[in-house]
């Protein structure tokens, strides 16, 4: 079977672009839908969007046959002044980068610490039932992002929520958790890390499963304890994992969208509104397609930067 197979094969032409063909569906569909939105959206960016055009950008012949291409948009050409308007005279652009970057400073170091202390002890040999308490952790990855949302928007309503009746009976004074700048950002603060802290706990406990038990081994003879373990073992061990969830975590804060939308509404006073929201507002809103592609390019330069300096920082492996 194995020789005729092969003179089955030796007689079959070879087509130099077969391969090729194999793999066009997947560059195909990445040209349509990532890379042609990508592109165009910069492109975008140098323009005013003035509302669907009827002209036709292309038109070709083929006998009988005749296939025109619309003009996706009627567009004024207006440089770079979109941008000069974000840096320099966009107030409420400012206010929703200085809500993104407030919730990304708290959440982040919050999300990570927690998490990787959580799969510390997840990890530790004294601990049982594990996969339970994995699982528990790790389940509300699996919960829609409308129906949490929705959720803690109950928890922390001012005047009939749960956490505000908690507070009440135990003699303390309710919080305006969604009436102020504080406490709004907090919410959604304390959302996203509900949410995400068991996904990054499992990929922090895969990590810490990886470090050989000879290391510490070697380390207790030497004398250390269990803070010069984890301090001089664990955290170099786990480094490039520690620095992916932090990559991954930078830039899904920056992107986020859904809480405070269902929860604050980007309030009060446009105290919550994220740039993500910002987008929204001036693409589906407004109509400001021109704008709002500028504000996603700046975007994403920011987390790009922002992401490079973490890889800089956290070493080239």
């Amino acid at each position: 079977m194995r020789y005729t197979r092969q003179d089955i094969s030796a007689g079959i032409p070879e087509i130099p672009w077969l391969p090729y063909a194999y793999i066009s569906p997947f560059f195909i569909l990445f040209g349509i839908f990532l890379l042609f939105p990508t592109a165009y959206t910069l492109y975008l960016s140098f323009f005013n969007y003035l509302g669907v055009a009827n002209e036709v950008l292309l038109s070709v012949t083929m006998g009988p046959v005749t296939v025109s291409i619309p003009q996706i948009a009627n567009l004024e050409f207006v440089g770079l002044s979109h941008y000069e308007r974000l840096v320099f005279r966009d107030g409420l652009f400012h206010t929703s980068l200085f809500n993104t970057a407030f919730i990304f400073l708290v959440q982040v170091p919050l999300m990570v610490s927690v998490g990787l202390a959580t799969a510390v002890v997840l990890d530790s040999k004294f601990i049982r039932a594990k996969g339970l308490f994995r699982t528990l952790i790790a389940l509300p990855v699996a919960t829609g992002l409308v129906a949490y949302s929705t959720i803690f928007l109950l928890l922390f309503n001012d005047q009939a929520g749960l956490i505000n009746y908690v507070l009440v009976q135990l003699g303390l004074s309710p919080v305006a958790w969604l009436g102020s700048a504080w406490g709004a950002r907090m919410t959604i603060v304390l959302a996203v890390t509900w949410r995400w802290l068991g996904y990054n706990m499992i990929i922090l406990l895969a990590g810490l499963q990886t470090v050989p038990e000879q290391l510490y081994e070697a380390a207790e003879i030497d004398g250390a304890g269990r803070w010069q373990k984890f301090r001089y073992v664990t955290l170099p061990q786990i480094q490039p994992v520690l620095l992916f969830v932090v990559v991954s975590s930078t830039i899904g804060t920056f992107q986020i969208f859904s809480e405070p939308y269902i929860i604050t509404g980007g309030g009060p006073s446009n105290a919550t509104i994220t740039v993500v929201q910002y987008i929204y507002n001036q693409a589906f809103l407004q109509l400001n397609l021109g704008y709002a592609s500028a504000v996603s390019v700046l975007l994403v330069i920011i987390v790009s930067a922002m992401s490079i300096v973490q890889i800089q920082y956290g070493g080239e492996e």
